[in-house]
Order: structure tokens, then C-alpha cells, then sequence
């Protein structure tokens, strides 16, 4: 089984690295960072980079695709060769996944009309666009399309595919083995139960 996770310019980390730990050691998983060329990719902050050792023409027929988000006005959205290539692998994956704004990205390739989806809270309602149907949920599944909500969302999302791949015990052992049982300090972990005051600073700061 293939996994291939895709980078580009000022991508988010987590939204790649959650899900390439949460699927990458599944019995018979081949994991492989791919983008427009090989080489390295540094993420929105610009302090850490992820190296592409795949160029997308060397990855024709992925089993799961995986496309993290990045900041809305960063995303590469117009037509091009990143586009082509989703489109095409996606006539053959067993599942095409983004995490966060990334599902803007299959939006924008044409794979996500007529189907559920989500994406970060401050971006959600830009799924309408391209023709999909915007839920808060943390993890949306419509057939083999997997999109899940903002950048941790991605854990979630990888955990539920490896599931589906592997049975529910391999999930949990996986799970388990991350030590994943969120704690969080503060219940502001979404606009519904973060400071009103908050969610409106953060949501202006992201328009801009």
C-alpha cells in the first residue's frame, strides 16, 4: 500500500506529519513525500522543512493520497500540474484524504462537487465554491473521499483510515503507541467553545 503525502510551498506540518504517523507503520505501508519536484519544502512559518523524495510524475498510482492544508492565500489553487496529477491518481486510490485547508485543494482540482466535506473553521465556507457541502465535523467520509477539520483534525482523520486498512485493533495499537488521549488545558480547541472575543480576533487576523 502506497501512501503518498503531498507537499508544497508553505504547507502546515501537522496536517502532513499526523497522518504519515498514524498510517505510515501499518503492516505493508510504503510512505512517500511527493510534490511538483524533489527536494526540499519549508512549511508557513518558514522554520521547518520536509524534503520531497518523489516527484509527482514518479508517483503514478498511490493507494492513499493525503494533501495537507496550508494559509488559504498560500494555497495552490489555480490549474496546474499539481491539479492534473490528483485528478489522474485519483481515478485509481483506494482513498483521497486532506487534512485542513487542504481540501481546498482537491475543491479547486474538481474532486470534491456534490460531496461532503470539511476543512479549518475559517475556511469552511469556502469549500461552497467549489461545489461541496460544508459540515463541522471533525472527520467527514463521502465513499473514498476523507477530509478532516483544522491541522490536529489530521490524527483523527489518520487513526479512522487506519481502521478501514488495517481492522480496529491495528487503529488502536497505533493510537496507542502515539499515546494519543487528548488532555487539552483550555476547552478552546473549537469557535463553539473558545472566548467569543477570540474567535472573532482570530478569524479577522485570517482574512487578512
Amino acid at each position: 500500500m502506497q501512501l503518498a503525502i503531498l507537499l508544497y510551498p508553505d504547507f502546515t506540518a501537522l496536517d502532513a506529519v499526523g497522518p504519515y504517523d498514524a498510517l505510515a507503520h501499518l503492516p505493508g505501508a510504503e510512505a512517500v513525500f511527493v510534490a511538483e519536484r524533489r527536494g526540499p519544502f519549508r512549511n508557513e512559518s518558514g522554520t521547518l522543512t520536509l524534503v520531497a523524495e518523489a516527484a509527482l510524475d514518479e508517483v503514478p498510482r498511490p493507494d492513499v493520497v493525503v494533501v495537507p492544508g496550508g494559509p488559504v492565500h498560500k494555497l495552490p489553487l489555480q490549474p496546474g500540474p499539481l491539479h492534473e496529477w490528483l485528478r489522474e491518481v485519483d481515478r485509481h486510490t483506494a482513498w483521497t484524504t486532506s487534512v485542513c485547508t487542504g481540501s481546498l485543494i482537491l475543491g479547486s482540482a474538481g474532486l470534491l462537487a456534490g460531496r461532503r466535506a470539511t476543512s479549518h473553521w475559517t475556511a469552511l465556507e469556502h469549500l461552497t465554491g467549489y461545489g461541496a457541502e460544508p459540515t463541522r465535523e471533525r472527520v467527514v467520509m463521502d465513499g473514498k473521499y476523507v477530509t478532516a477539520a483544522g491541522v490536529s483534525a489530521g490524527i483523527d482523520m489518520g487513526l479512522t483510515l487506519a481502521g478501514r486498512l488495517a481492522g480496529d485493533r491495528a487503529a488502536q495499537a497505533v493510537q496507542l503507541m502515539l499515546e494519543y488521549d487528548p488532555a487539552p488545558p483550555y476547552g478552546a480547541g473549537s469557535p463553539e467553545t473558545a472566548p467569543a472575543d477570540l474567535v472573532a480576533e482570530l478569524r479577522a487576523a485570517r482574512e487578512l
